[in-house]
């Protein structure tokens, strides 16, 4: 790694440990997803994870919102008891851990009455705030009323960096403030980071400062260029950079206990699994917890998000309309949309990624392939390894 890199997780809250509640709050305690569940009759993966933006509207500006949100409301969004009606048939899919996200979910008018709805149905429950609307009151609710663990985004160690990546001038000190009445309550978070060459050289500290908060875990995420992000080319690293930051991240996470987790960065199963093999390590949970039984990219797969608008696609990264819950139930969805099945098989991915000997566990960013190869089944495009096969073949030619 270089000596930058010595001075995060879209989505979401997403991966927990026993006693805790995903880039993405995601997997809480001893959940399913921590020991996989077999696919069902007809071989429809089991759902883990739903990412669902409850509301698009939102009270900052972030640089990199890949809903380019703002503050009013959005026509479309769906209604309480149509809410409530989508909550239902959650069960159907699988066990999920339902995410409730933005957006900013606070912003959303009856969010106090879905979460203990989705609750009184058996499922677990998290949150993606950005922080800022966090109060002793509302802290104290969502613990009443069943959130397990909330995701809070910080982008840089200090207000200044924060502050201008978010778009709103307090937004640090507000985030701040919202995870003391977090801890004030007991209620478990995560900090998320999204990677920027900006920040690059800042990692240590913020993780230094998420270890002060006492947070939980550490998720980073790799920008997806979409939405604002789009605007931020420059700050996309390159592929070279994409390897570098995650062969840092496999060794810092030996340097802490704290559950640390690399989101929309699905090479990073690959990178795993090579470095572990060089060490003699072997790769299951007890080693590498949730990272060792995932697959990188799970849009589709174990995950999907669902908009405001009942919309359901593969990640919130990923403008691809796979159904409409208005029109079609959500089960249904899972089960039968041509995009997720074209996701769940291997043989639909082209270029390296459609041969690559480490597809199961990586996949590839279905959103980053969308986004900069133009099409959602094409290879990742910040991937710097060359497939067994394809080496292979080059030595042969």
């Amino acid at each position: 790694m270089s000596e930058q890199m010595n001075g995060h997780p879209g989505g979401h809250p997403s991966s927990m440990r026993p006693g805790h509640p995903t880039g993405h709050p995601g997997s809480v305690g001893k959940h399913p997803g921590e020991q996989p569940i077999g696919p069902a009759v007809d071989g429809t993966p089991p759902l883990r994870l739903i990412a669902w933006e409850v509301t698009r509207s939102c009270n900052l500006a972030c640089k990199h919102c890949r809903a380019e949100a703002h503050p009013e409301p959005y026509e479309g969004e769906l209604s309480t008891a149509e809410a409530k009606a989508l909550i239902d048939t959650f069960p159907d899919a699988g066990s999920p851990i339902i995410i409730f996200t933005g957006g900013e979910p606070f912003m959303r008018h009856d969010i106090f009455e879905l979460i203990p709805y989705a609750k009184s149905k058996g499922l677990r429950c998290v949150m993606a705030p950005n922080g800022t609307l966090l109060t002793a009151e509302n802290a104290a609710k969502i613990k009443k009323l069943g959130i397990e663990r909330c995701s809070i985004s910080i982008d840089a160690p200090d207000a200044a960096g924060h502050d201008e990546f978010r778009g709103v001038k307090g937004a640090f000190a507000s985030s701040m403030k919202g995870i003391e009445h977090l801890k004030a309550v007991g209620l478990e978070f995560q900090i998320n980071t999204t990677v920027t060459k900006d920040n690059l050289h800042q990692f240590k500290d913020i993780f230094h400062l998420a270890e002060r908060l006492g947070a939980s875990a550490w998720h980073i995420f790799l920008l997806v260029p979409t939405g604002r992000a789009a605007e931020l080319g420059a700050q996309v690293i390159n592929a070279a950079e994409y390897e570098e930051v995650l062969n840092w991240f496999y060794d810092f996470r030996k340097t802490t206990n704290m559950q640390l987790k690399a989101t929309c960065a699905p090479h990073y199963h690959r990178i795993l699994r090579q470095r572990a093999k060089a060490e003699g390590v072997p790769v299951n949970f007890e080693t590498f917890g949730l990272d060792a039984v995932s697959r990188g990219c799970l849009g589709g797969v174990g995950f999907c998000f669902i908009s405001h608008s009942g919309i359901v696609q593969p990640c919130g990264y990923l403008d691809l309309p796979c159904g409409d819950v208005r029109k079609t139930p959500f089960p249904e969805i899972w089960r039968s949309s041509p995009e997720f099945l074209n996701l769940r098989n291997p043989k639909m991915y082209e270029g390296k990624c459609g041969v690559c000997e480490y597809e199961k566990v990586c996949g590839g960013c279905r959103a980053r392939a969308a986004t900069m190869r133009g099409g959602y089944l094409r290879e990742e495009p910040l991937c710097s390894y060359t497939p067994a096969r394809l080496a292979k073949k080059g030595q042969e030619g």
